[in-house]
């Protein structure tokens, strides 16, 4: 009966070795299928490159397992686990074949699904520990597949990681505790363009690969000439990969026999200590992970030493995820920098093992290519750019005092109606304060604003609503102390009923959606200024990603505003508008306001749960069709008090979004000796604070006066007005 299940999971699964190209992910998944210990891989890249495809076709390639009979927790017979919920299991229990199992984590998935989850309510009254196991308990001997990891929460993916690394997941609730074994392939795909995972849980994951479509038109007709054969006969097509998804299933197996035999030499372990030290890699992580995947390498070429090929390939799949030092570096790493370290190192180790041999084999005895599918595009996978590369710098235009939007300060640039300038590099991003939405929300998870969330402290108890989350044991006793008689309790226990249990409410902070409006005209166009700007904008980005915020950006500037990057979990797409945004012409402030409001109207459809924050970068100033009109207007000294013009416009558009509650700050980028102080009226229009460049610091003077005496500050642009229900304390 199993060989006949698998036999009809394996018509309807696309075979792996059938897919074209990905060589670099295709070895990455080999050599964990080789030695489950080096920790996994996550794949990035564009949506539509067979991530699944391939991530499923492996589970296919693995050995079946031998588990104990009716064990949920895929024990096997000859060392079952001692504290296997299921247990005890005696040495001698039969056993059954099963093949590998392959388990996909929906990024939806509840904390219970993924852990397991207690009956309560037994637990309480009849003191017996019913669980029913999770997925991680589902994979264990298995795979883990996890599509779109980066859009799993984070609570989800420290539990997830926690279990991969230490072989076991624990369950504790309310004094009552479970632990059984869950060792698996953990696997993970993403697409960059949704957000990054945060460092310290890139680290966590042993290998990376980069994944693209290829652009040769040969390979891409191969893909659709091989899908198109498999959606009209599954069974026909993986009957005509047979052989070499059985020749590669063997030679898995020969690997794995060889691995426990291959040696891993002084020279080869100084090759990996100097590389890691080189690239400056964080802790000790990646010096493990890169020793097992080379000797993972040796064995899958069916060697018994490593040698020097198997630790530049290690590098190469092991380092380049742990090289980040912010969200905004680019992934990769510098092939000649690792040659070179790797020849200085064999130079002072004249007695090293390594050689001249050819890069480790892939499947079909090439460089990680796939049996019976055609020769690997040139260089595989394209290695993206190394990280740190020079920003180049504009020459300086000459400085024009004639143009009408001319800024006395710093050095100047032609602006002005119709002139767009080339971008101006940003300045260094600094530790920004904390600006958070007022209230009580209900949001994503995240590190922002406050809310009520499934994480935090303790704030009250409810009646479960659906299925029982955390427990609160004291409201629970409280209310199932009255009916102890009525049930029939007479001696001492506590007789609990469904109806009895209460759930905590809990208070932590929640994710937002932080919409930044940033105005590009000319009258922010000197090159200092909007220097200063770009770098405020950056650290702010930068401050989103941490708070796992997700982040928009709009432009205006001439005559109108731009969506120049629609809500995003991706920082790194913002960074990168932010870089490329050019400069010049008039200030249409409120085109600016009012496409804020058409994106945040979108936005609550979608999401209603994810609270707004608009951000407002500019000097306040607001010109239209007629320039003379708005300087006239702004040069009344009433701080833009017309009755008229593109000021009274953009006023109107504040007013329509203060009108909807939505939460808003604007970063006074106004500079000089004369200061009109249209940032602050704006502000005020908007219902929230106006606070300057220095000001957004976290560690500025004005944010340490406010955090310590816990009242607004009054003076300097007039903005201090209300300014504490959206920043209270220093981040």
């Amino acid at each position: 009966m199993t060989t006949t299940h698998k036999t009809q999971h394996t018509t309807r699964q696309y075979p792996f070795t059938a897919v074209v190209g990905m060589d670099d992910m295709r070895l990455g998944l080999l050599l964990n299928a080789i030695s489950p210990a080096i920790g996994g891989v996550l794949v990035r890249g564009e949506k539509g490159t067979a991530k699944s495809t391939m991530v499923r076709g492996l589970a296919e390639l693995m050995p079946a397992v031998d588990v104990v009979g009716g064990c949920r927790f895929a024990c096997a017979p000859a060392a079952p686990d001692p504290g296997c919920p299921d247990g005890p299991h005696g040495t001698d229990t039969a056993g059954e074949d099963r093949p590998t199992r392959m388990v996909e984590l929906p990024v939806g998935a509840s904390e219970d699904r993924l852990v397991g989850a207690l009956d309560i309510e037994r637990a309480l009254s009849e003191g017996v520990k019913a669980f029913e196991p999770g997925l991680l308990a589902d994979a264990h001997r298995g795979v883990l597949y996890v599509d779109e990891v980066n859009l799993l929460h984070d609570h989800l993916v420290d539990l997830l990681l926690d279990a991969a690394a230490m072989g076991a997941s624990y369950v504790e609730r309310e004094g009552v505790s479970v632990r059984h074994a869950a060792r698996f392939l953990l696997v993970g795909t993403m697409n960059p363009e949704e957000g990054e995972l945060r460092p310290q849980l890139l680290d966590r994951f042993g290998l990376t690969v980069e994944v693209a479509a290829s652009r040769e038109p040969e390979q891409r007709v191969e893909v659709v000439r091989r899908r198109l054969a498999y959606d009209a006969d599954p069974a026909g097509f993986a009957a005509r990969w047979a052989d070499e998804e059985r020749e590669l299933r063997h030679r898995i197996a020969r690997a794995r026999e060889v691995l426990p035999s291959v040696e891993l030499g002084d020279a080869a372990l100084r090759q990996i200590a100097a590389t890691c030290a080189a690239f400056e890699v964080d802790g000790m992580r990646a010096d493990i992970v890169m020793a097992r995947t080379a000797t993972a390498l040796a064995a899958w070429a069916g060697r018994t030493e490593v040698r020097s090929e198997d630790v530049r390939q290690a590098a190469l799949l092991a380092l380049p995820h742990r090289r980040r030092r912010n969200p905004f570096d680019a992934p990769g790493l510098d092939e000649d920098k690792l040659d070179e370290v790797l020849e200085e190192t064999a130079e002072r180790e004249p007695e090293g093992d390594g050689g001249d041999d050819p890069e480790p084999d892939g499947p079909d005895g090439g460089p990680g290519g796939g049996p019976g599918g055609p020769p690997p595009q040139d260089g595989g996978p394209q290695e993206p750019p190394g990280p740190e590369l020079p920003r180049q710098q504009e020459p300086e235009p000459p400085a024009r005092p004639e143009d009408p939007e001319h800024e006395p300060e710093g050095e100047p640039v032609a602006s002005g109606p119709g002139r767009e300038q080339p971008a101006v590099g940003a300045a260094e991003p600094f530790r920004t304060r904390r600006l958070d939405v007022p209230g009580l929300g209900e949001g994503a998870d995240g590190r922002r604003s406050r809310a009520r969330t499934a994480h935090g402290r303790t704030t009250g108890s409810r009646r479960p609503q659906g299925a029982l989350g955390r427990l609160h044991l004291a409201a629970t006793v409280q209310a199932a102390a009255p009916h102890q008689r009525a049930r029939g309790r007479r001696g001492p226990g506590l007789v609990v009923r469904r109806d009895d249990l209460r759930e905590a409410v809990r208070e932590g902070r929640e994710g937002n959606l932080v919409l930044f409006v940033v105005d590009a005209s000319g009258s922010m166009a000197a090159r200092k200024r909007m220097g200063a700007v770009k770098g405020a904008v950056l650290s702010l980005l930068l401050d989103a990603y941490q708070r796992r915020d997700k982040v928009g950006l709009i432009t205006f500037r001439g005559s109108g505003a731009e969506l120049a990057l629609p809500p995003t979990s991706s920082v790194e797409a913002g960074a990168a508008r932010l870089e490329q945004l050019p400069t010049g012409g008039r200030t249409p402030l409120s085109e600016g306001l009012l496409k804020a409001h058409e994106v945040l109207r979108v936005e609550r459809m979608r999401d209603a749960s994810r609270r707004p924050l608009l951000v407002v970068v500019t000097d306040g100033r607001a010109t239209g069709t007629s320039e003379g009109a708005a300087r006239g207007a702004s040069g009344r000294g009433g701080g833009g008090r017309a009755t008229g013009g593109p000021l009274v416009r953009a006023r109107r558009a504040a007013r329509l979004l203060a009108a909807e509650g939505t939460a808003s700050v604007v970063v006074d980028c106004e500079a000089g000796p004369v200061r009109l102080g249209l940032a602050a009226e704006l502000a005020r229009d908007l219902g929230g604070p106006a606070i300057t460049l220095d000001e957004l610091r976290a560690d500025s003077v004005s944010a340490l006066v406010r955090t310590v005496q816990g009242r607004p500050v009054r003076g300097g642009s007039g903005a201090g007005r209300d300014r504490d229900h959206v920043n209270r304390k220093a981040a």
